[in-house]
């Protein structure tokens, strides 16, 4: 019951900063009313739009390793740790960051979960955190481990929580234009006189639904993507084979994967779905993976 209350009043207080953040930002760039008798004022909704659809995404960002520490439980480990388990698990990190050319060594942590799960989180390349959960650490091998971490440090390396950001940002900024725009046009569609009306916000909300559902499927389809580039960048750092097994030990404990619901921290876990959901899945099937990195080589 503390942990839920904890994360809701966490939410609360992020879009609270979130909320006050961009209508300051928006007050200092002179933003004003976009809809007036006269028409749309293009230049203020697209400002509008980009403020709100990005600022949201990268200060969220900024905040993602607090956020992650603070919802998901995760201890930083401290590198002169004596415990020999912790510290080799902070020393492969390591090692495999340096074999990546990260500028700093990233934040290495664990959290209390049987879960099966690793991520990556952090606004640049300089400031990650790597952690793990305690389900992945008992269920491992060592090798397998080191997979699970190299297929990590490569989103880091590739600057992968910085693109998801700005494609997701980009997407927010054109469905809340194109869903204003619309309305705007189907609020004055027939209208005989020279003045404009504004649209009904209610078929704004409706339009912004829609257009979201087709910009899911976007972002989802890039962040496939980069998973598949993520395996392939983990294989090249510990090799193909602890990269596959570490694919097929996540195969063979799918049931144990995921036991908090907290997804939108998991880079390693989620087997995407076949069919039509397969359009919305932000991680291809893990046989599908498993089977592009047997080929590779």
């Amino acid at each position: 019951m503390f942990q839920f209350a904890k994360r809701i009043m966490l939410f609360l207080a992020v879009n609270a900063l979130i909320l006050l953040t961009l209508s300051f930002t928006l007050h200092l760039l002179g933003v004003g009313a976009y809809f007036s008798a006269r028409g749309i004022d293009y230049r203020s909704l697209m400002v509008f739009c980009l403020v709100w659809g990005m600022g949201g995404a990268f200060i969220s960002l900024g905040l993602s390793r607090v956020m992650a520490k603070w919802m998901m439980g995760v201890q930083v480990i401290d590198p002169n740790t004596a415990d020999p388990n912790l510290s080799q698990l902070v020393a492969t990190v390591h090692n495999l960051a340096k074999a990546a050319g990260l500028p700093k060594m990233p934040e290495v942590g664990w959290y209390p979960s049987p879960e099966i799960n690793a991520f990556a989180t952090g606004p640049t390349r300089s400031r990650a955190l790597v952690a793990v959960s305690a389900g992945l650490l008992e269920r491992m091998d060592r090798g397998q481990l080191e997979g699970v971490l190299a297929h990590e440090i490569s989103h880091v390396a590739n600057g992968d929580m910085v693109t998801m950001t700005l494609v997701q940002g980009i997407i927010n900024a054109f469905v809340m234009f194109l869903a204003r725009v619309i309305a705007f046009f189907l609020a004055n569609r027939g209208r005989d006189d020279d003045s404009s009306a504004a649209p009904n916000y209610l078929v704004v909300f409706l339009l912004e639904m829609v257009l979201s559902v087709l910009g899911m499927i976007a972002v989802a389809a890039f962040s496939r993507w980069r998973e598949y580039r993520a395996d392939a960048g983990g294989a090249r750092l510990a090799g193909r084979e602890k990269m596959v097994s570490a694919l097929e030990e996540l195969q063979r404990t799918i049931a144990y994967v995921d036991l908090t619901g907290k997804e939108s921290m998991a880079t390693m876990k989620i087997s995407g779905k076949r069919g039509f959901f397969a359009l919305f899945a932000s991680h291809p099937p893990l046989e599908d993976r498993i089977a592009r990195l047997k080929a590779s080589y």
